[in-house]
């Protein structure tokens, strides 16, 4: 069954926005910016019908004891990055930081083109996919329609539909959290405008496998356009991770996201992209020019960074490794973990997830906190052995 969301029945709820609290800074960005934080009787964020998040009340996660800040696991990043290829890049670019890079930017969209298997009209960037989920949004819903998509999930697009008119159909995910997607389809009315599909899936870590999703696009596509957000797909190991890319090929309205972020280390360095049909990208091209906010130096280090596939074998090696870790150390304490397929992965605690928050940050180490169907989880980024380490010790201390 899907819930129909938007601002009004959120207020009617009950729910009071946060205002001008002084949160911790990462519950406004990534999966849940552009949005108002509402917050619900139990003083918990209201992320979905079936998402809650825990927060430490005004104040940051720095504000604890900035000293002891030894592990940030509470954002998705990788460890290892950037690559060297792509600071060396950076370096040599900044002398051109005083003219724009569309040369260089349309050399970037042949080498990703190339790469993906489709034509470079095919290709738009953006200061990362969300960017670009976000562009997708204002286009789709300016006049109102419905997205479809799974809850949990990545809340950008969805959050961005809503405060331009649009409205949200949230479907529950399957018990093993996977995407389900008989619902999902089933969801779809006279008002869709748009499906999307995070995997593998943010918060929850799972993944859909890519023959069910592929022809679940290959079919529905033909009714409505569907956004397959791949932002993890390249850390997922033992999986069939199959990318959505080549439904292009096809002539299939499906748009997907990639990101720097990830595998490549560049989170800061802010560069995405997306591929999809022209007629679509017109849509967008209409009301904004695709990759307007990237810096000069980020398209050099996006460049090298796809060069360097020893960087991208290591993080996801050494990724794995590192999640296989943390998996042994749950299993010896007891904890049933969900099975992942990012770097990040959740597991319910007995714990209040506010008191959780405080006690380990108390450690040094940075987390996340959710309610799910009323059980409080732990989203722990997968960082460095070192870091695993000292996230379980410090688990183990406060359990």
């Amino acid at each position: 069954m899907s819930q129909n969301i938007d601002r009004r029945s959120l207020l009617k709820s009950g729910l009071l926005t946060l205002g001008g609290m002084a949160v911790a800074p990462h519950l406004k960005a990534g999966a849940f910016a552009n949005a108002p934080l509402y917050l619900d009787r139990s003083n918990r964020i209201y992320r979905s019908p079936l998402l809650r998040e825990h927060f430490l009340n005004g104040q940051s996660f720095e504000k604890l004891d900035a000293s002891k800040m030894i592990a940030k696991l509470n954002a998705n990043e990788n460890p290892y990055g950037p690559p060297a290829a792509a600071m060396e890049a950076v370096k040599e670019s900044v002398n051109g930081g005083n003219r724009y890079a569309w040369r260089e930017l349309y050399d970037l969209i042949g080498k990703i083109a190339k790469k993906e298997g489709v034509k470079p009209e095919n290709i738009m960037m953006g200061p990362g996919s969300s960017d670009l989920l976000e562009k997708v949004a204002i286009v789709l819903f300016k006049d109102g329609g419905n997205v479809v998509s799974a809850d949990p999930s990545y809340m950008s697009l969805m959050n961005v539909a809503k405060s331009v008119g649009g409205t949200w159909k949230a479907v529950p995910c399957n018990d093993d959290w996977s995407h389900n997607l008989k619902a999902m389809e089933a969801a779809i009315d006279k008002d869709t405008k748009l499906v999307y599909i995070c995997n593998p899936n943010n918060p929850v870590a799972m993944i859909t496998p890519g023959k069910e999703l592929e022809d679940f696009c290959s079919r529905v596509s033909e009714k409505v356009p569907i956004f397959i957000d791949e932002a993890y797909i390249e850390l997922a190991v033992g999986a069939d991770t199959k990318s959505m890319v080549g439904l292009l090929q096809q002539n299939k309205n499906v748009i997907i996201a990639r990101t720097f972020s990830k595998i490549m280390g560049m989170a800061g360095l802010r560069i995405g992209y997306i591929a999809a049909q022209t007629s679509f990208l017109d849509q967008i091209q209409d009301i904004t020019r695709g990759g307007m906010g990237i810096a000069y130096t980020s398209i050099a280090a996006a460049s090298a960074a796809m060069d360097d596939k020893n960087f991208q074998d290591n993080t996801r090696k050494l990724n794995h490794e590192a999640k296989q870790y943390l998996f042994a150390s749950l299993d010896k304490m007891g904890y049933k973990y969900i099975p992942s397929y990012t770097n990040f992965v959740m597991f319910p605690i007995s714990m209040d997830g506010k008191e959780y928050l405080k006690k380990m940050g108390e450690k040094g180490v940075m987390v996340r906190s959710f309610d799910i169907k009323d059980q409080t989880y732990c989203r722990v980024s997968i960082g460095t052995m070192d870091e695993m380490k000292m996230f379980v010790s410090a688990l183990q201390d406060i359990s």
